[in-house]
Parts: C-alpha cells; structure tokens; sequence
C-alpha cells in the first residue's frame, strides 16, 4: 500500500467522499483501499456501477429540508433572489498531459441559506497532492474520470438534444466544463452553468420560455459563456454533485479570478423555474455587480501585456545593446590578441636572428681562433728560415687578393713544406686550395706533397700562385 501519511489520506478521503456524495467514511476508505488509495481510479470505478438514470434529480433535497429559502426582495414588482455573496474557492487549473485529462486541484462551492452562512464546501473534479508532498499517481489512464473527448461528444450532445427539443436558445459552448471556464477567463466573461434534468416537470416550461426567450438568450450571449449539460451525462452528473444541485431547474454563475493561481468564485445559484423576467432581472443584477471586476480584470492584464511587451522590447534592445557591445570586445580583443601575436611573432624573429647572429659569431671567432692556432702550429714546423746558399730554394708565392709572400727552403724540404708555409700566413681565408705552377701549368696537389723541392722541380727556384678549390 502506498504510504500517504495523516495528511495524504485525508485529503485523498475527502476528494472521494466530495465527488460521490457516499456520506460513510467507513465505506470510503473501504474503496480507496481496495484501489490502492488512488481516487481517480476508485471513482471511475464507483461511477461505472451507479448510473446517473439511478439517482433522482433532487438527490440532495434531504439534505436542506427543514431550511427555508430567505424571503425574495421585489424590485419594480418583480421578485428578486437573495443578493450576492462572493465565495472565493480555490481550483489551481492546470490541464494533465497538455489538455488530455481534467483538472487537478480543489473547487469548493458554498451555499448562503436564511440570512446566515451556512457553508457547505466540497471539491469538484481532479485531485491534487498533499500540499507537503507529491504522490504519483499510476501510469495507467483507465482511471481518468472522464477524457477531453468524451467530455466535448456530452457538451455537443447537450446541445443537439437541446436545440432539436427547444429551439434556439443561448449559444452554449460545445467544451467540457473546465475547458468553459478557461474560456470564460479568456473572454473577461462570467460562466453560466445550466445542469439540465430532463425528467424533472419545470424543465420544459423553463428552457423553452425562459432559456430560449430572445432576451435572455441574447443577454446571456452577450454577457457571458454559457455551458450546459445533462444531469444523465458523466460531467454533468457530476457537476450536479459538486454544486449540491437540490432543485431543478439549476443554473450557476461562476467567475475566474483572474490571478495566477486561477481561483475560481461562485457568484449566484439559480433553482427552481424562473420566468423570462426573473431570469433577466438577476442576470442584470450579477453583471452590474461583477462589471467593475471584469473591467478591473482586463485592463490590469492589458496593462500586464504592455508592461510585458514593453519589458520584451527593452530586453530584445538591451539583448541587442549588449551583442554589440560583446562583438565590439570580442573584436577589441581578437585585434589586441592579433597585436600581440604579431608582436610576439617579431621578437621571436628578433630573438631568433640575435641567436643566429651569435652563433655566427662564435663559429667565426672559434673558427679565427682554429685558424691562428694552425698559423702557429704551421709556422713552428717550418722550423728557422735558412741563409742563402746552392743547397736552398726560393719560393714566390702569389695570392688571389694580388699579394705576393716568399721564402726560403732548404732544397730536400717537401712540397708539403710549401702548403704549411701558406698556411701560416694571414693571407688566404680558403680551406681549401692547390699550389699550381706556370710555364708549364703544373698543379701540385695532393699526390705531390711528400716530394721534394728538387724532386717536383722547384729548386733552385720557382713561382706559385694559389688557387681555390671550389
């Protein structure tokens, strides 16, 4: 069994016992036990086995036996109801599953009897969780009370049945009830209910002189939405309950406030046959009572929907405003990032090139420093330059910048003597490069190093200019 607490049971024992009228609490715990406390299911259940053609038209007349109606106050000799007492019920109307279903909340109706207040509150259709907590109801929907659908086919047919017995008469809205008074409260409208009985004697007299006169049909067009149904229908069998309907005919004048949390108020009850101007006269005074609300009604939601249109428009201009000031940084900050990027981009071009510049450097310096080293090292082998005599040989070398360096040789050196010699001097950048003789040509290169002087045809003398080997 489904754990409710206190508070849950109570209030899912109220909602059955308000919508089908069983007086035995005993019995209706009894029913909502045997269907797992679920009260739509247990009523759709209770509904399917008693029928509306069982239960008379005036089955809540025991009930207000005993109490007499107030005396009626005649205006302009016409005999007037009881003035009108607001009573404020509350009905959260929200419509399950986007409209499919029916309302869930409370709809309390009380009764003004004999100058006192006698309340006699009950709730309507749908049923609400403990305030404290919500209960989910079972995913099945065979225990709806009753569909959109089946409600519209009653409405429609209400008004087929009616039109065809009595004519033309007000234009009743072919929708359920709750559907009805959400239009109500679209149009700044009052609802007028009729739940018609068409066993009871006063019907016929009523609906084709009262209902169906040209006045207060048009009055009735003209002022408010106007729903009807048949005590032998689902809905308005129910209803009948939910408005303790005790004589016949029964119409009701019902209001949404128009507030947030959609309260519902009943404004007059109207039993028992009613002649055109009786009719007339309490429908004038209910309209020139409720005019002011109305009025008030539709000009605070006019002045909602401007304040909302003009709270739509400020926001779209400041929505606007504050897109282009965003695109406006967005771009003050991809040219800053640019900025910096490129910034970046040269100093590490810039850090790049003074790393290339000082490597270059060191190679060079490194390189001049190999260079002066094989200078000396090339020198320190020649050894002391030899004085003339027969046994040596003078040399004239030539280099491509034009200077001409020369020296003596003692005649058995070698040509590789030659090359060292050049070496040693700070003359010739190149690596790389032959020692070549004129008249004849002759290149002395590295297959004649470990000759000698007189061996390669040097001595006594020779000229040699150098040349670089690419």
């Amino acid at each position: 069994m489904v754990d409710l607490g206190v508070s849950g049971y109570d209030d899912k024992l109220a909602s059955f016992q308000a919508v089908t009228g069983i007086d035995d609490l005993d019995l209706c715990r009894d029913i909502l036990s045997a269907h797992n406390w679920d009260v739509e299911l247990a009523v759709s259940s209770y509904s399917s086995t008693i029928s509306p053609d069982s239960v008379p038209a005036a089955s809540n007349f025991d009930y207000w036996q005993g109490v007499e109606d107030p005396p009626p106050r005649d205006i302009d000799g016409v005999p007037q109801p009881p003035g009108l007492v607001w009573k404020i019920v509350t009905l959260p109307v929200s419509v399950i599953s986007g409209g499919l279903g029916l309302i869930a909340g409370t709809f309390n109706l009380g009764l003004w009897i004999a100058g006192g207040a006698i309340s006699h509150s009950s709730r309507l259709l749908g049923f609400g969780a403990p305030a404290d907590g919500r209960v989910d109801a079972p995913s099945s929907s065979t225990g709806r009370l009753i569909t959109v659908s089946s409600a519209v086919t009653e409405a429609a047919a209400f008004i087929g049945d009616f039109e065809r017995e009595f004519g033309r008469g007000p234009a009743f809205v072919a929708e359920g009830f709750i559907d009805a008074l959400q239009r109500s409260k679209r149009e700044y409208k009052m609802l007028f209910v009729y739940l018609h009985s068409p066993e009871h004697p006063d019907t016929p007299r009523f609906c084709s002189g009262s209902l169906c006169s040209e006045a207060v049909a048009a009055f009735l067009n003209e002022n408010f939405v106007a729903w009807g149904g048949s005590i032998r229908s689902s809905e308005g069998f129910k209803m009948s309950n939910s408005f303790k309907a005790s004589r016949f005919p029964f119409c009701a004048v019902v209001m949404v406030t128009m507030a947030a949390n959609d309260r519902v108020t009943l404004i007059q009850q109207i039993e028992g046959p009613k002649s055109p101007e009786e009719m007339l006269s309490i429908l004038q005074q209910v309209v020139e009572q409720t005019a002011p609300v109305l009025v008030t009604a539709r000009v605070e939601a006019e002045e909602r929907m401007y304040n909302l249109r003009l709270r739509e428009e400020q926001d779209a201009a400041y929505r606007a405003a504050l897109e282009t000031d965003q695109a406006r940084e967005r771009q003050r900050k991809e040219e800053q990032e640019r900025l910096e990027r490129e910034a970046a981009e040269e100093e590490r071009k810039r850090e790049e090139e003074e790393e290339l510049r000082r490597k270059a450097a060191l190679e060079a310096a490194e390189k001049e420093a190999a260079l002066a080293r094989r200078r000396q090292e090339k020198a320190m082998s020649l050894g002391i330059e030899p004085e003339k005599g027969p046994n040596v040989t003078q040399v004239l070398v030539r280099f491509p910048n034009g200077e001409r360096k020369g020296r003596r040789f003692d005649s058995s050196a070698t040509v590789q003597s030659l090359y060292d010699y050049v070496d040693s001097l700070d003359c010739l950048d190149a690596e790389s490069y032959t020692l070549v003789g004129s008249f004849p040509r002759v290149v002395y290169g590295p297959d004649k190093l470990t000759l000698t002087l007189v061996e390669a045809g040097l001595h006594p003398q020779a000229s040699l200019f150098v040349e670089i080997v690419s």
